[in-house]
């Protein structure tokens, strides 16, 4: 099977999982849907495409694997906005909020909390199944080299620093790709699909990371594996 090897550098970077109310909280790798937004982007796609952004995100296989695993950086941003007239914030609580009374703001700031990677030095491979569809990966590999628009790595702040798109892998399955992609010499913290292979998995887990981009609600699980993925002894 042919893969994309691309690679995630960035100074920062926000791979989001679910935000309770004012805290937008990180997973430790992106989401299926991250990846289906960073590629319409890169192809000049619009929110309205809903249909095409379902179908891609449908197709994708990816595996993922941090250079610096015994050390994940984070850090949390404390954001304030100072909300006036008829501003409202939104919440998951369903009720959005806004002002109390008559003045015109609120009587405190309206605060955020946003959690980052720092220093983000991330590893992909990727192929879509089935692959004759269009986009077909050799698109996403030129979409990548050159963008419709800026791409950035979960949230708008977070661009990345090298190039995305490094090369082709033929390989088996995701870990396998992966372990041809690492840097020689090490062995790191990685997620992979169940489906491909559950071949060194320290453990195995239900995440729910895919998007209905039809509702724009996240739903449904898929099956992962995580575990230490050692670079192959001869990368070709």
């Amino acid at each position: 099977m042919r893969w994309m090897h691309l690679r995630f550098e960035a100074p920062l970077a926000a791979f989001g999982g679910e935000v309770i109310d004012a805290r937008g909280v990180i997973r430790d790798f992106p989401a299926q849907s991250m990846l289906t937004g960073l590629f319409g982007n890169a192809l000049g796609w619009t929110r309205a495409m809903k249909a095409e952004h379902q179908a891609l995100q449908d197709r994708i296989v990816f595996a993922a694997a941090h250079d610096d695993d015994l050390d994940l950086r984070r850090f949390t941003d404390y954001q304030t906005a100072q909300l006036g007239k008829a501003d409202k914030a939104w919440t998951t609580r369903g009720m959005p909020v806004g002002r109390e009374s008559a003045a015109s703001t609120l009587s405190g700031a309206h605060q955020r909390w946003r959690d980052y990677h720092s220093d983000l030095r991330l590893s992909l491979v990727v192929r879509l199944e089935p692959a004759e569809p269009t986009p077909r990966l050799e698109e996403l590999a030129d979409a990548l080299r050159r963008p419709a628009r800026p791409l950035f790595l979960g949230r708008k702040p977070c661009l990345p620093s090298a190039e995305i798109f490094r090369t082709w892998v033929a390989e088996a399955d995701a870990r396998s790709a992966l372990s041809a992609v690492l840097p020689a010499g090490r062995e790191c913290y990685a997620i992979w699909p169940h489906s491909e292979t559950a071949e060194g998995a320290h453990a195995t887990r239900l995440i729910t990371d895919e998007r209905n981009w039809a509702s724009g609600l996240h739903g449904g699980a898929r099956r992962v594996c995580t575990g230490r993925v050692a670079a192959r002894e001869d990368p070709r």
